[in-house]
């Protein structure tokens, strides 16, 4: 594909330029396979999503903390897929530097939004299991909702210094990214300027919301199983515990390849691996999780549970 360039003169005097996103792979005998496959992935992904959200909103059993975080989640994950595969899907890889930069900034806005609800969610699994009692009062329509707003709210302040000072770096050399969507690693090598601080700034971001919260998460669960191992019946353990399965599921897969991502040392380098695991956590788990959800919570109501309450479990 022919380069397209347009340059625009800015304030400071720096040029903005036309990026080509390079994709997953220049085979063009794969193209079709792939097109297809992400079309099906977008497609189940938003059918699922919408799916549960309509569910939760119809079924009046459903109008919990537990599910409506999950209806949160769902909402999260349909608009953390559209950053990405809609431009994916169209295949046309030229893209204005301003459009990479809000790609960019949304792309890390709603996932940043969903670490912090899944601990969100994580704390709401303790307060159930370890509080039962006390959990309706805890956990009360107008603590949700707090809890939700200051997630949507750390989410949309979270990627802000970052994707401003990355705004402000010259862009002057080859306008070919090595990725299929506008991520922070392969946009960086890119500039001509000096990019050190930067560098600096995108990690400690990262290292900060992925530790904060999974450090929340961790937590929520240690005291979890703690209160879980001391209840005396295997059954009553095991219900206990199928409460919250499905979203340690969901936590262990989206950390895991977050952290191999942007945390590891050399992250960011855009191979060919880097890229696949970027198909994995930006395309495909949006879709596993209402997956997971389903096969997991297979109890319609949210019950409390923990040592003190072992008599609600049914």
């Amino acid at each position: 594909m022919v380069c397209v360039i347009q340059e625009v003169r800015l304030g400071n005097g720096t040029a903005v330029t036309y990026f080509i996103l390079l994709g997953l792979t220049n085979r063009t005998d794969l193209k079709g396979l792939l097109f297809g496959s992400f079309l099906l992935i977008y497609t189940m992904t938003l059918m699922g999503n919408l799916g549960m959200m309509a569910l939760i909103h119809a079924d009046p059993h459903l109008h919990t903390p537990m599910y409506f975080f999950l209806s949160t989640l769902s909402f999260i994950d349909i608009c953390y897929s559209s950053v990405v595969t809609p431009r994916l899907l169209h295949g046309h890889r030229a893209i204005s530097f301003r459009a990479c930069i809000a790609q960019m900034y949304f792309f890390f806005f709603f996932g940043s939004t969903e670490f912090f609800l899944l601990a969100t969610m994580a704390y709401d699994r303790y307060l159930a299991i370890c509080h039962p009692l006390r959990y309706p009062v805890l956990m009360n329509g107008r603590a949700c909702a707090r809890l939700a707003l200051a997630s949507w709210v750390s989410g949309f302040l979270t990627p802000f210094l970052p994707t401003a000072f990355i705004s402000q770096l010259p862009f002057c050399g080859t306008n070919r990214i090595n990725h299929f969507f506008c991520d922070t690693g392969p946009l960086l090598r890119l500039s001509t300027g000096d990019t050190h601080v930067a560098d600096i700034l995108v990690f400690l971001v990262s290292v900060v919301v992925v530790l904060s919260s999974f450090l929340l998460t961790l937590t929520s669960y240690t005291l979890i199983v703690s209160a879980i191992c001391r209840i005396p019946s295997a059954t009553g353990r095991h219900k206990a515990f199928a409460t919250c399965a499905s979203h340690l599921t969901v936590v262990i897969i989206f950390y895991g390849t977050v952290i191999f991502m942007y945390i590891r040392p050399g992250s960011g380098r855009a191979s060919n691996m880097d890229k696949v695991v970027s198909v994995f956590y930006a395309i495909i788990i949006p879709l596993l999780n209402p997956v997971i959800y389903t096969l997991r919570n297979r109890d319609k109501v949210d019950v409390p549970t923990g040592p003190s309450n072992l008599h609600l479990l049914h």
